[in-house]
């Protein structure tokens, strides 16, 4: 026996099988007195209800809003360690002026490796002065930073969602100065 043909049998016995299944009912008209049947929601729909019925962290009052050129923002909205040694920083990129702007190459940074994959936040940096530390963006073992790539422009009004994952300053370090090329520093308190 052709084992070939045994296997398509099979392949075709099961879609034929689960098209039936399928289209069970499709054909059948509601009756008048019939109510609808409450149904669970998708889990795009149960996703969707869910963000938007609950506040996220970055729906929240910022901590900081830091000012860049040409009506650039950036809101942080959360400044977080974790148990692995890292502290993730996010936020939202907002164009607040009534024309497109382009982001600026320069919030890449300058390093060759980070620069040549692409517009990103490469180029943040926190400072802890207490400790005398400069930390850097992570970058991947083929040189890619952990935050937000791929950064070209903003329309008028529109933000994206960013982040930043950087080396966490010890535990006794409560507040930084973050730093992006182009924007004015602020003051961030750690969590």
């Amino acid at each position: 026996m052709n084992v070939s043909y045994v296997r398509g049998g099979f392949i075709a016995l099961a879609v034929a099988a689960s098209l039936s299944v399928a289209g069970c009912g499709a054909d059948a008209e509601p009756k008048a007195g019939d109510k609808p049947t409450a149904s669970a929601p998708s889990p795009q729909q149960g996703e969707k209800a869910a963000t938007e019925s609950q506040p996220t962290k970055e729906d929240a009052e910022p901590l900081v809003v830091l000012k860049g050129p040409k009506g650039l923002q950036l809101e942080i909205g959360s400044a977080e360690r974790d148990a692995g040694g890292f502290l993730t920083v996010k936020g939202r990129l907002s164009n607040a002026s009534d024309k497109a702007t382009i982001v600026p190459a320069q919030l890449s940074g300058d390093e060759t490796e980070v620069v040549k994959h692409g517009n990103s936040l490469g180029g943040a940096t926190l400072v802890d002065g207490f400790g005398k530390k400069r930390y850097y963006v992570l970058r991947d073992t083929d040189g890619r930073p952990l935050t937000t790539t791929n950064l070209d422009s903003l329309g008028p009004g529109k933000s994206t969602a960013v982040f930043m994952q950087f080396p966490a300053p010890p535990a006794s370090t409560t507040e930084v100065s973050f730093q992006l090329p182009t924007f004015e520093p602020a003051t961030l308190k750690l969590s």
